[in-house]
């Protein structure tokens, strides 16, 4: 029983799930030409349901826009054609036709995008370590740091500072405990706009899982949990 009682209490934890939505928002959608499955393959496949941990942290955010639309993970002045407000997706397919005015995209970035960055910023420094959490393509994507290259199961980045690398160091190793030696730490990814940005504001970690099916979704789940509470456990106090 007292073993149950100290699973029950919240991890010390923020989680931002920034691409698990796929909803193409009313501003978006006269203009927008992607077909449904183009909208999935351009986010985080699984997200939804691997993440889905609100019960087991004590903050937790995420958003339904589709990032194809509004990429919460980058820039806010960012227009390259994968930037903020895309022309492409990762897969290089076209996202409009034609693309939005000037007025529309302002009003998807009041809309989606920074009111999810003033929740973050809200949240800052109520927790030990915050993990922006994502999926990733098991082979690097045309619009990608690692084009056609095959990926680890786990990805964590820090941005060479965004949490200590002893805390990155352990956190990779309760990773490795679940899902075995294929964890790499900021390779391919350093670190996104998120996890750089409120990085100055509190320790911040970035996690990328494969969508590789080497586990289902709901296995996926239980290994990030059992990670993250590992971790946690580890940590003096």
């Amino acid at each position: 029983m007292e073993a149950d009682r100290s699973r029950a209490i919240p991890l010390p934890l923020l989680l931002s799930v920034p691409h698990a939505g796929l909803r193409i928002p009313p501003e978006a959608a006269p203009f927008c030409t992607l077909s449904p499955e183009a909208i999935a393959e351009d986010g985080d496949v699984g997200a939804a349901e691997i993440y889905t941990l609100h019960h087991q942290v004590e903050r937790y955010l995420t958003a339904d826009v589709a990032r194809a639309i509004v990429d919460l993970n980058r820039a806010p002045d960012d227009r390259r054609k994968d930037g903020v407000v895309k022309t492409h997706t990762c897969w290089e397919v076209p996202v409009y036709d034609p693309f939005p005015p000037e007025p529309v995209v302002d009003r998807l970035m009041t809309a989606y995008y920074h009111p999810y960055h003033a929740r973050l910023t809200e949240f800052a420094g109520q927790q030990m370590l915050a993990v922006d959490c994502h999926t990733m393509a098991a082979i690097g994507p045309p619009v990608g740091p690692d084009p056609g290259a095959a990926r680890p199961r786990v990805c964590l980045s820090n941005a060479d500072g965004t949490c200590p690398d002893e805390w990155l160091t352990a956190l990779a190793d309760c990773f490795a405990e679940q899902f075995g030696p294929h964890v790499s730490v900021n390779d391919p990814f350093q670190g996104g706009y998120i996890t750089r940005t409120h990085g100055t504001e509190m320790p911040w970690v970035q996690l990328e899982l494969s969508r590789d099916p080497f586990a289902s979704n709901v296995e996926k789940r239980e290994g990030v949990l059992n990670a993250l509470r590992t971790w946690v456990s580890r940590q003096p106090r």
